[in-house]
């Protein structure tokens, strides 16, 4: 926002002033004495100022040593009469971004001015920007994992919320669709706006409408969109068509079956920005590190101390194959905080076959996804013949280009 607080208590001038300040398409804010102009000066205040130097009671002084002491970043640009240039230019020297004398042309202001809004745009970016490293973005804070595809899961995230785009994202059951939309949303330029999550099996017409009034400004996230009527599917896309002031994601359990099942324009107007959620049987090494957030959770909600887990719960907890992910994981935390079990899942009542076999499983999926589905790479890291490796992978189903990036 291109605005200026222009304090000036000659109204001729004041006027003038702000006439050519609105023809540069600046957004003046009158003001005729410091005491008006005071409230208008905050660390957030999102434009410059243009001060007269000599004004009844507080002068221009007074104001650049009141807005220093405000945001000391905040530019000041003098307008002084003939006289008092000696005046003007100890004033530089305490901190006014410029002065010119009085009366100045338009294109003479606009010069200083402009230069004054790019230095405090610049200024309150690199703000925001330090502001937002020092807390996390909420891509880096709310998806877990240290695996490389939980790293480019944080990453299509983060570019999806960048461009503001309607999205499709797709997910085995329990893997926190719902999550990762609502991330989305709080990573975007509309993360203060609501975020309202509905069932496409329950959006007839009137109830897809009142979900959109719901979300406005924000984002609308419709749970296994596939499962939405057809009647509704037309009524949305030509909702969207309209520029209706809201995001759609809309989730399901493959690209494939969204395809399918969606209206074929919807689907290539969602289809402008995607995500895959990896099951965590695609990633074994992130399990230790979400098993741990979710007991930690579940700690805090059950007011207790969180029980130590143990190399032999890990050990346990990589072996598995986890078909409800992320929601089956944090179950099986809960119930070894509230119960204290050295037992986090009833596979060690499996034979000890059975456990050497998942381990197996869970380091040979483990080893595709760090090698991105590369045979030959993933079989030379684990020192395997690559008879022996294609072996394996055909025991348990598994298809190297399912790992590929």
């Amino acid at each position: 926002m291109r605005r200026v607080l222009l304090v000036e208590d000659d109204a001729p001038v004041r006027e003038a002033l702000a006439q050519s300040l609105m023809l540069a398409e600046c957004d003046p804010v009158p003001a005729a004495s410091f005491v008006v102009a005071k409230d208008h000066i905050t660390r957030g205040f999102e434009g410059v100022i243009v001060s007269d130097m000599r004004m009844p009671g507080r002068d221009g002084f007074h104001l650049l040593n009141y807005a220093q002491d405000v945001d000391v970043d905040l530019p000041v640009i003098l307008l002084t009469g003939e006289g008092d240039i000696p005046m003007a230019v100890r004033a530089m020297g305490e901190g006014a971004f410029g002065f010119l004398e009085k009366p100045c042309a338009p294109s003479d202001l606009m010069v200083v001015v402009e230069r004054a809004l790019k230095t405090r745009a610049l200024v309150l970016e690199n703000r925001a920007l330090k502001i937002q490293l020092e807390a996390g973005d909420p891509a880096a804070r709310l998806i877990f994992g240290v695996s490389d595809k939980a790293e480019a899961l944080r990453e299509q995230v983060r570019a999806v919320a960048r461009t503001g785009s309607d999205a499709l994202l797709s997910g085995a059951p329990g893997t926190g669709i719902y999550k990762v939309a609502e991330v989305i949303h709080l990573c975007s330029k509309s993360a203060c706006a609501p975020f309202v999550k509905r069932s496409g099996a329950g959006l007839d017409p009137v109830a897809l409408d009142a979900a959109l009034d719901d979300a406005k400004g924000g984002t609308l996230f419709i749970d296994e969109i596939s499962a939405t009527p057809a009647q509704s599917q037309f009524q949305l896309l030509d909702r969207l068509e309209q520029a209706v002031n809201v995001r759609v994601i809309g989730g399901g359990a493959t690209r494939d079956t969204l395809q399918t099942a969606l209206n074929p324009d919807l689907f290539y107007r969602l289809d402008v920005g995607r995500a895959h959620i990896p099951t965590l049987a695609e990633r074994p090494e992130d399990i230790p590190v979400l098993f741990a957030q979710y007991v930690a959770q579940a700690a805090e909600q059950s007011g207790t101390i969180a029980p130590e887990v143990g190399s032999d719960q890990i050990a346990d907890l990589i072996a598995q194959d986890w078909p409800g992910n992320a929601r089956s994981l944090m179950s099986a935390a809960t119930r070894f905080v509230l119960g204290g079990d050295t037992q986090v899942h009833a596979s060690l009542q499996l034979g000890l076959s059975e456990q050497l076999a998942q381990v197996e499983r869970a380091l040979l999926v483990s080893a595709l996804g760090q090698h991105k589905g590369q045979a030959s790479a993933t079989a030379k890291a684990l020192k395997l013949p690559r008879k022996t490796f294609y072996d394996k992978l055909a025991r348990y189903d598994l298809k190297p280009e399912n790992y590929r990036t």
